[in-house]
């Protein structure tokens, strides 16, 4: 028996699934034979994306997009080397840097045995010179790289001929505060109530401007100080005498004793004359003797 209309109502049915579920029926071809798979979007499938096999047969199912990739994590910091010697250490180890510096040609000073200006200044040029930071610091890999170049150096090296042990205190520097200078020793004794607290190696005038002799006190610190009459640095000046002072200086430092001083009495350890030069007070002894 034949239902009349039940063709086309089912034809109806059809196509409303159809449009419901989001097919797409593609139409018969010329064969009279249907084309490709109905391809289906479920309500609350995820977007375009890589395919998937999918249950329901006839039926293409999309899968979500990976997630992109983390970046790759930096990598960890290398840390620097650590500083064995800077300015203002003292010691043998700093007496034996400045030996070496000076086998290789980097410094014309000492050794003093204190870390002062044309040390760091020559750490700075021998860094430089193999590629590593010019920091002017004595760090673990400038120290290896010196060793492997030089050879340790021998106590004439360390302890040059012209440095003296320093002579006995003169008895007029056992009272109050004293800068006890020996001529015989070369030597420059900071003193306090007959305690030395410092000692540290000067030179002299030359012959026709002899450093003069006797019992002075500081009357004037200079900090620059610059000679107006030959108009050469004098850093450190301490005046006891006219215009001769205790001060530090560049020429000591560079020639050792081979020089002379116009009257002055040089200091070679920058470090060092620093440091007293923030210790002594205007009006504070000075004795120079033989």
């Amino acid at each position: 028996m034949r239902i009349p209309g039940r063709p086309a109502a089912l034809l109806a049915s059809a196509a409303a699934l159809a449009a419901l579920c989001g097919c797409t029926v593609q139409p018969a071809g010329a064969d009279g034979k249907r084309g490709l798979p109905v391809q289906v979007e479920l309500p609350g499938s995820p977007g375009p994306g890589t395919a998937r096999s999918s249950p329901v047969p006839g039926v293409t199912r999309t899968a979500p997009a990976a997630p992109p990739a983390a970046p790759p994590s930096a990598a960890p910091a290398v840390p620097a080397p650590p500083v064995l010697w800077s300015r203002g250490d003292t010691g043998p180890a700093v007496r034996e840097l400045q030996a070496r510096l000076r086998q290789v040609a980097w410094l014309a000073v000492g050794p003093t045995g204190s870390y002062d200006g044309p040390t760091e200044r020559a750490v700075k040029g021998f860094q430089g010179k193999r590629g590593l930071p010019r920091t002017g610091a004595t760090d673990s890999v400038t120290w290896q790289r010196l060793v492997a170049m030089t050879r340790p150096p021998g106590r004439g090296e360390l302890y040059p001929g012209a440095a003296r042990p320093a002579a006995a205190a003169d008895p007029r520097c056992l009272t109050g505060r004293v800068l006890c200078i020996s001529k015989t020793s070369r030597t420059l004794r900071w003193m306090v109530d007959g305690r030395t607290l410092s000692t540290m190696a000067v030179r002299f005038g030359a012959q026709y401007t002899p450093t003069r002799e006797g019992v002075f006190t500081v009357y004037w610190k200079s900090r620059h100080h610059v000679s107006t009459l030959y108009h050469s640095p004098m850093p450190y000046a301490m005046f006891f005498s006219g215009g001769q002072a205790v001060h530090y200086s560049y020429d000591f430092a560079a020639r050792g004793y081979a020089g002379g001083s116009h009257g002055c009495v040089n200091v070679r350890d920058e470090t060092a004359i620093a440091r007293l030069f923030a210790q002594v007070r205007i009006g504070d002894k000075v004795v120079v003797s033989w």
